[in-house]
C-alpha cells in the first residue's frame, strides 16, 4: 500500500518515479465489445516491463486468469505489480445490488495486493457512445452505492475512487461536483475524459486535490475532442481518429497537474492512458511507441519537479 509518509511537495523521488503504472487500454485491451483487436496479456505485460513500467492496471475481465493466484503468478513472471482496475458498474438502477459483484473482485485484490478499486458508473448501455439522465432517485442510490463500495474496499485494505469517464452517469463537470459534494469516496483523476467531459483537469486538481488518489494521465487532441462533445463524433469515433495522444504531444497540461499532485503530497500511482483501437495484429512496435513517448514524459515532468529552483 502507498505509504502515507512519502510526502510529495518536497522533490520527485525514486519512490515517485517508481509508482508510474501502465494501463492495457494503451494496448487497445477493453471491455467493450467489438472494441477491436485485443492483444495478448502476453505482449502487452513484456512490453510493459520493457518499457520500465513498475505496474499494471488489472483490464478487462478475461485479460488476466480468473483465479487470483494464477493472475498474481502471471504479473509476477512479467516483473509487474497489480495496481487494482478498472470496474465498470451499474450503481444507479433500482433493485440492483452492486456489492456481491464488488466482493468477489476484492477477493482476487487480496491475492495480488492490488490497492485501488477503480469505479466508473455505467449506464446500462453497451460502449460509451450514449447515456440516460438519471433523476434524483437515480442520484440518491449512485452515491449511497458509492459510499457503501468504499467502506467495503476499505475492509480490504484497499481504496475505492470514482472514475468520471465519457458515456457513464458521472461525465460532465457539475456531475464530478455531485460526486464530491454528496458522497465522500475519492478521484480517479482521467485527464483525459475530464477534458473531453467539458472539466478542465488542471482546474479541478488545483480545487480538489486532497480528493484525488489515482491517476490516468491521458492526452488529448482538444479539436476532436470538441466535436465528441458537441455530438458530432461518437466517442468511440473519436478513438479511432486519434483523439487521445501520447502525453506532452496534445493539449492537456500534463506538467501543471502533476507539479500540483506532487506539491499536495500525492502519494498515488500515475497509470498512463492512451485508449487505443487495433485492426490487426501490429506490425514492427505498434502501440508500445506510444507508451514508451508517455512513459518518458512523465519522468521528465517528475524530474523537473525534483529540481530546486535557483534563488
Amino acid at each position: 500500500m502507498t505509504d502515507p509518509n512519502l510526502h510529495a511537495g518536497a522533490p520527485a523521488s525514486e519512490a515517485a518515479l517508481s509508482r508510474i503504472a501502465g494501463a492495457p487500454i494503451s494496448w487497445g485491451v477493453c471491455e467493450v465489445p467489438n472494441w477491436g483487436y485485443q492483444l495478448t496479456p502476453e505482449r502487452v505485460l513484456a512490453e510493459m516491463h520493457d518499457v520500465g513500467l513498475a505496474a499494471t492496471e488489472l483490464g478487462p475481465e478475461g485479460f488476466l486468469p480468473s483465479d487470483p493466484q494464477e493472475m498474481a503468478a502471471v504479473l509476477e513472471s512479467h516483473h509487474l505489480t497489480a495496481v487494482g482496475g478498472f470496474t465498470p458498474l451499474l450503481m444507479h438502477q433500482e433493485g440492483h445490488d452492486p456489492l456481491p459483484e464488488i466482493s468477489r473482485i476484492l477477493t482476487g485484490y487480496d491475492a495480488t495486493g492490488a490497492e485501488v478499486l477503480v469505479l466508473s458508473a455505467v449506464s446500462g448501455l453497451d460502449g460509451y457512445d450514449a447515456r440516460p439522465i438519471l433523476d434524483d432517485a437515480g442520484w440518491t442510490r449512485l452515491l449511497d452505492n458509492l459510499d457503501r463500495i468504499a467502506h467495503l474496499a476499505a475492509e480490504h485494505g484497499v481504496r475505492a475512487v470514482l472514475h468520471p469517464h465519457v458515456g457513464t452517469m458521472i461525465e460532465s463537470g457539475p456531475e464530478v461536483e455531485r460526486v464530491l459534494e454528496g458522497s465522500s469516496i475519492a478521484l480517479c483523476l482521467d485527464t483525459g475524459h475530464l477534458l473531453i467531459g467539458g472539466t478542465d483537469p488542471a482546474e479541478l486538481t488545483r480545487q480538489s486535490a486532497d480528493r484525488i488518489a489515482h491517476t490516468h494521465l491521458k492526452d488529448v487532441d482538444s479539436t476532436i475532442a470538441d466535436k465528441v462533445r458537441a455530438g458530432r463524433l461518437t466517442y468511440t469515433e473519436g478513438v479511432v481518429r486519434g483523439m487521445y495522444r501520447p502525453l506532452g504531444t496534445g493539449d492537456v497540461d500534463i506538467a501543471a497537474i502533476v507539479n500540483t499532485l506532487q506539491g499536495a503530497g500525492y502519494t498515488g500511482w500515475y497509470t498512463l492512458e492512451q485508449d487505443t483501437i487495433l485492426t490487426e495484429e501490429p506490425r514492427g512496435e505498434g502501440p508500445v511507441h506510444d507508451v514508451r513517448i508517455s512513459a518518458d514524459h512523465v519522468r521528465d515532468v517528475l524530474n523537473a519537479s525534483s529540481t530546486p529552483m535557483p534563488r
